[in-house]
């Protein structure tokens, strides 16, 4: 055991040299807190960077596949409308095609019926081939102003025709 009488002036030159010995082990500590907080902010900023840096590379190419997608819709619609009309021309030609014998078999008067339906197809599949999208989206929109109950009606039974065509062809 130690025989020293603790004394106020003992007590203080042991805290002086305690402090003396936990100065440098504080000042490291404090060295080590702040460079953990300097690379903290570092690697936030740098977090924050490549978070920037993706999320323009993410823009970029949402609008390229946007104008890609747009391209291929438009394509596909111009397609499908030449498609339309060269159906609607068979059915006016083949309907002409016939009109003799509807003459014959039903009669003069309904020849004439075919006829004029067949000249009606014709006209119809020339006017669709003569416009361009941007004029059938604009006869659409302007077709279901004035008739909505009608443009209702065909759209539920062109969703119901191809219903039938999909779930048969999936038979």
């Amino acid at each position: 055991m130690d025989d020293t009488i603790a004394t106020p002036e003992t007590d203080k030159a042991a805290d002086t040299a305690a402090a003396g010995v936990e100065s440098p082990a504080k000042e490291r500590f404090a060295r080590a807190v702040e460079e953990a907080k300097a690379g903290a902010q570092a690697l936030g900023k740098e977090a924050q960077e490549r978070a920037d840096l993706y999320r323009e590379k993410l823009t970029s190419q949402s609008s390229e596949w946007s104008a890609q997608a747009k391209e291929r819709a438009t394509g596909l619609a111009v397609e499908g409308k030449a498609r339309a009309s060269e159906a609607i021309a068979g059915i006016g030609k083949l309907v002409a095609e016939n009109a003799t014998l509807i003459d014959d078999k039903v009669g003069a008067k309904y020849g004439d019926y075919a006829r004029t339906a067949a000249q009606s197809l014709q006209d119809t599949a020339t006017k669709l081939d003569s416009k361009d999208l941007g004029e059938l989206a604009d006869d659409a929109k302007e077709f279901v102003r004035n008739s909505p109950g009608l443009a209702v009606g065909l759209a539920a039974a062109a969703g119901f025709l191809l219903a039938r065509v999909f779930r048969g062809s999936n038979d």
